[in-house]
């Protein structure tokens, strides 16, 4: 399908995705495709002009006409919406739970699904997503699921949310997880699930260290080259 290799890190939000996706793009020096982040400027770009995230059809004309920039840089990749850094308003609960809306309309993955294909550049890409090894990149020589039991996934949240200044309880992140998780999974379109061949990693008890060491050694039986 692409001229250059994928690494796909699928799994449900919290479980380690972005880290991981980040590092392993960093240790190769490969293109690094952050498709959840994508779904949340799609939300965030309908909030700022009044779009329902129901209506299905001004959302896909948003996501058309998306003009966004992923940057890589010291502390992660920032995220910039019409020439404006939006990486603190996509990584809010709001725009957790607009991703979530959004990325449910068959409409808006498949507005977004070949600009996703695109960045498989050489020498190589990590997509980190939720379909990505099921949909977008079903021919990838790796796809890792990434999963974590929900407690720990709220644990992570409420910590990440605590250090931006945000205080949220640890009941209602859990709750708003449980139902993300229902929502992701059992959605007609793109189901959140593992591809048939990923291998399955569950972080809940791995420190981030130790999630990329056993995502290399799979780099590694794969064949697929360090820089």
């Amino acid at each position: 399908m692409t001229g250059a290799p994928v690494i796909c890190v699928d799994g449900p939000s919290g479980a380690g995705k972005g880290t991981l996706s980040l590092r392993l793009a960093q240790g190769l020096g490969w293109h690094l495709l952050d498709s959840g982040a994508m779904y949340r400027v799609v939300a965030h770009a309908c909030w700022s002009r009044g779009i329902d995230w129901q209506d299905e059809a001004e959302v896909v004309k948003t996501a058309m006409g998306l003009d966004v920039r992923f940057v890589p840089d010291g502390n992660g990749v920032t995220v910039w919406l019409a020439g404006q850094e939006v990486s603190h308003e996509i990584r809010s609960e709001r725009g957790s739970l607009g991703a979530s809306a959004v990325a449910a309309l068959p409409g808006v993955r498949v507005a977004l699904l070949d600009r996703q294909r695109s960045l498989a550049l050489p020498p190589g890409l990590v997509a980190d997503g939720r379909d990505m090894g099921t949909v977008v990149f079903p021919d990838a020589p790796l796809k890792i699921f990434l999963t974590a039991s929900p407690e720990a996934r709220a644990r992570r949240r409420q910590t990440q949310l605590l250090e931006r200044g945000e205080s949220v309880s640890l009941p209602r992140l859990l709750e708003a997880i449980n139902e993300r998780d229902r929502r992701d999974s059992g959605r007609s379109v793109s189901p959140l699930v593992a591809a048939e061949d990923a291998i399955v990693i569950d972080s809940s008890d791995l420190s981030a260290d130790g999630v990329f060491r056993t995502a290399m050694d799979c780099v590694a039986e794969r064949g697929l080259e360090l820089r």
